[in-house]
């Protein structure tokens, strides 16, 4: 269980199933295979031990599944209504195989609430714990009441316990975070600590299995699974550290500076011709791109790792000079040199109405997060209602992470 700050739009991998206290809830395929393997192994394990049919192990198997959906919905509900009330909006809660996670459009504002938050979801797994500890010693033994109460008290304590492991993604990682965060002053470096403490809980997590293993404590099937959830622990520890180092170089992100300056060329025009033209225009010396605004022309950024056969975006203009679209370089590359004179840039280019619009001044973590909603190669930078530039999404990945190897 986890909180993340997610502002990728449209990319949700889950199915909503309605909303609580006005939060959405979602629904993530890899549900089905959990509830799949708990009412067949616990059905059965049920059925042995209160002497039940198969059909009413299954059933018993099928409550448990609703009532750990449940226990795992109020854990995440904890987060979310915490978050809502210091004014973090909530994105939705999702359930999946590992458990859930809760979506927020902003990162706490100081370590405080980090701290808060982060710990409600953990508070709330304790007190249903113990209710069903309390449960499972009022309730007459060998009864069907009796087995759920003792699997919700294990598996809400085990939530609980697990959870505050100081390390990230967990829940105990984004406290370990904000303590961090509230000694240092530093959101940045207390993520990657906490993200580096994570990855030391999921090696210790499968160590610990493997011991555990090693003498009859633990089963064979315990081992898949544990490897599962260490692997996602490591990836989200991962993920964790690289959003660290990206966010320390956010405000690094000028538009003016890192989009590649417009190359206007008018519709028809041979791409073998307008390659030449652009090439030209690029090369030291020249006059420079020839821009519908000349007055706002952004400036070359200096840290680009490769540049294609020309360091511009061609710009398509109609008869009337208006711009209408914009050069796909990878599209352009594909066409083979032969045919290039004979075919017009129309062919290569997208229409700016399909291409996301950035605003010059628009700040970093803003840049982000609408990289982040509408995932291209391309952005159209804009001063006014004039294009003054072309975001390419290669030259904003290379500022922002200068010693990852990108894909060119």
């Amino acid at each position: 269980m986890e909180q993340r700050r997610r502002p990728r739009a449209g990319r949700r991998s889950g199915l909503q199933v309605g909303r609580v206290f006005g939060v959405p809830l979602y629904l993530n395929a890899s549900i089905l295979l959990l509830a799949l393997l708990i009412i067949v192994l616990y059905g059965e394990l049920a059925g042995q031990r209160l002497q039940l049919s198969p059909l009413g192990g299954y059933l018993v198997g099928a409550g448990f599944v609703v009532s750990l959906l449940g226990s795992v919905l109020a854990h995440e509900l904890g987060h979310a209504l915490t978050a809502r009330h210091f004014g973090i909006g909530v994105r939705g809660i999702t359930l999946e195989l590992l458990g859930g996670y809760t979506e927020m459009d902003r990162d706490a504002p100081s370590p405080r609430v980090d701290l808060l938050v982060s710990l409600a979801g953990p508070a709330v797994s304790a007190v249903l714990g113990g209710a069903a500890v309390a449960a499972t010693l009022a309730l007459p033994d060998g009864t069907v009441a009796d087995q759920l109460a003792f699997q919700l008290a294990a598996s809400n304590v085990i939530v609980a316990v697990f959870n505050i492991l100081p390390g990230l993604p967990l829940d105990g990682g984004r406290a370990l975070r904000a303590l961090i965060w509230a000694v240092t002053r530093d959101r940045h470096r207390a993520t990657e600590v906490a993200g580096w403490a994570g990855r030391i809980v999921a090696a210790g997590t499968v160590l610990l299995v493997a011991a555990l293993y090693a003498v009859d404590v633990l089963s064979l099937l315990a081992l898949p699974l544990t490897a599962l959830v260490a692997l996602t622990l490591w990836h989200g520890a991962g993920q964790s550290i690289r959003m660290s180092r990206i966010s320390r170089r956010l405000p690094l992100i000028d538009l003016a500076r890192l989009a590649r300056p417009v190359f206007a060329v008018p519709t028809g025009t041979p791409l073998a011709e307008a390659q030449r033209r652009a090439t030209e225009a690029a090369q030291p010396g020249s006059a420079g791109p020839a821009q519908p605004d000349p007055g706002r022309a952004p400036r070359q950024p200096e840290h680009r790792a490769a540049e294609p056969e020309w360091s511009v975006a061609l710009l398509v203009t109609d008869s009337a000079g208006r711009p209408m679209a914009v050069v796909d370089p990878a599209a352009a590359a594909a066409v083979p040199p032969a045919r290039r004179p004979w075919l017009a840039v129309d062919a290569v280019a997208r229409s700016l109405a399909d291409l996301p619009t950035l605003p010059v001044a628009t700040d970093g973590e803003r840049v982000l997060e609408i990289v982040q909603a509408h995932p291209g190669a391309q952005y159209v930078v804009t001063a006014g209602e004039d294009v003054v530039g072309i975001l390419h999404i290669a030259d904003l990945a290379q500022l922002l992470e200068p010693h990852r190897k990108m894909n060119t």
